[in-house]
């Protein structure tokens, strides 16, 4: 598995693991275009990847405009490989490094991506009008995340 910053070139395998997850599925998949995900590694943002055998498989993005998780996702095929969570963390550590004092996501209640972030130690902090759960996450309380993690590892 090769994990890094994401460029232009990535935006057609990021768009495929985009349009074959399970959850979080796109009730219209030409909502998120290719112009989204330009504007969002180089104008609003930053991503990364997770490369196979040269595949994309997963991939995460950042929005600094609005300090919010805009993406995260890995195909189903590579589930339960620790991934998501690779991913998730390049992203944190990399908006916190930045100064971002506080990161927020949305995400449909009753799904592994709900499971996902309570793990990862996000706060619930509402109910989005569309029904999602708003979780965030400070750089605070991230840090003293990796530090127990590091410290139970050792």
């Amino acid at each position: 598995m090769l994990f890094r910053k994401a460029t232009l070139a990535d935006i057609t395998g990021m768009s495929r693991v985009r349009m074959v997850v399970k959850e979080n599925v796109l009730s219209d998949p030409g909502r998120v275009t290719a112009e989204d995900y330009r504007q969002m590694l180089e104008e609003k943002g930053a991503g990364w990847v997770c490369e196979v055998a040269e595949t994309i498989v997963g991939f995460t993005i950042v929005d600094f405009s609005d300090a919010n998780i805009w993406a995260l996702f890995v195909d189903p095929d590579h589930d339960k490989k620790g991934i998501g969570r690779k991913l998730h963390d390049l992203m944190l550590n990399y908006s916190f490094e930045l100064g971002v004092d506080k990161l927020w996501l949305s995400t449909g209640p009753g799904t592994r991506a709900e499971t996902f972030y309570r793990k990862a130690g996000w706060e619930q902090t509402g109910i989005t009008q569309s029904g999602e759960i708003r979780f965030e996450m400070d750089r605070t309380t991230y840090k003293a995340i990796v530090s127990t993690s590091q410290q139970t590892t050792i």
